[in-house]
């Protein structure tokens, strides 16, 4: 029974994403307790609150108490998702108190305002920063690198697209990886096709066990997969990371959130 997962649910008056967010980045701090994880969003009536209160009952029931993570503005609605026999963790009390008090005006109280557009502009730019991640997603095109933010490189399956579409979308930078091949190499310096942004370049690693696993999946048995190929993969490829003064992070031990920030920081770039 000590090994059984604790349900823990994100519950939200809007898309959810903020609940489960804030949620996962306080779950993340217990990293020896096991949780089934559970996104409940437009939950904006009593009616609806007291369905997901019976479906978390259910859950208490079956085995232990659930966590409640919730972002729902309507104190009403709150008030029946609090009925629900489980440890409530309401993410917006005591916050929106305080800054009330700070800013002297009310919080508004329109369902989800907190997840609308908002800043047309940014959210326009990082549409436009996802559009490009897509074109320039595993080198599939060369247009208009220049005006890419940053180059991502590094042998295939290290982790290049996903971090590069968090990039996009969470900070609207514009980000190109490229994925280096045997093609490439030997080489004394970038190939040629990123060599002229070499300022602009992050490199991604991983160890060879990790690399061969994920590549099993995609290519079971195959000299793409084995191990051999993969250690020589990554030798070459950081090899070429420190001959050429690319920084770089091993992606074995990182989220995409983290490898992220690493970027940010390193190639001193802002949101």
């Amino acid at each position: 029974m000590t090994n059984t997962p604790r349900a823990a649910y994100f519950v939200s008056d809007s898309t959810g994403i903020t609940a489960e967010t804030l949620g996962r980045a306080l779950l993340v701090n217990f990293p020896g307790v096991s949780f089934r994880h559970h996104t409940v969003p437009f939950v904006d009536s009593a009616e609806g609150a007291a369905a997901v209160a019976r479906e978390i009952d259910r859950a208490a029931d079956a085995g232990k108490e659930p966590i409640v993570f919730h972002t729902v503005r309507s104190p009403a609605v709150a008030q029946v998702l609090g009925e629900a026999r489980a440890t409530h963790i309401d993410l917006l009390n005591g916050h929106l108190t305080e800054l009330e008090a700070a800013l002297g005006t009310t919080a508004s109280e329109q369902l989800g305002s907190f997840h609308t557009v908002g800043d047309t502009e940014q959210y326009f730019a990082r549409m436009r920063a996802v559009e490009y991640a897509i074109e320039h997603d595993d080198g599939q095109s060369i247009r208009a690198l220049d005006q890419a933010d940053v180059l991502i490189v590094a042998p295939s399956r290290c982790g290049k697209t996903p971090t590069t579409m968090y990039l996009a979308l969470q900070y609207g930078l514009l980000v190109a990886n490229y994925p280096l091949t045997d093609d490439d190499f030997p080489t004394d310096g970038l190939p040629r096709t990123i060599a002229p942004y070499a300022a602009r370049c992050f490199g991604l690693t991983t160890t060879p066990l990790r690399l061969s696993q994920v590549r099993h999946e995609r290519r079971p048995d195959s000299t793409y997969a084995s191990l051999a190929q993969c250690t020589l993969e990554l030798r070459r490829a950081e090899d070429l990371y420190r001959r050429t003064h690319i920084p770089f992070v091993n992606s074995s031990t990182k989220s995409v959130e983290e490898m992220s920030a690493v970027i940010m920081q390193s190639l001193k770039l802002r949101a």
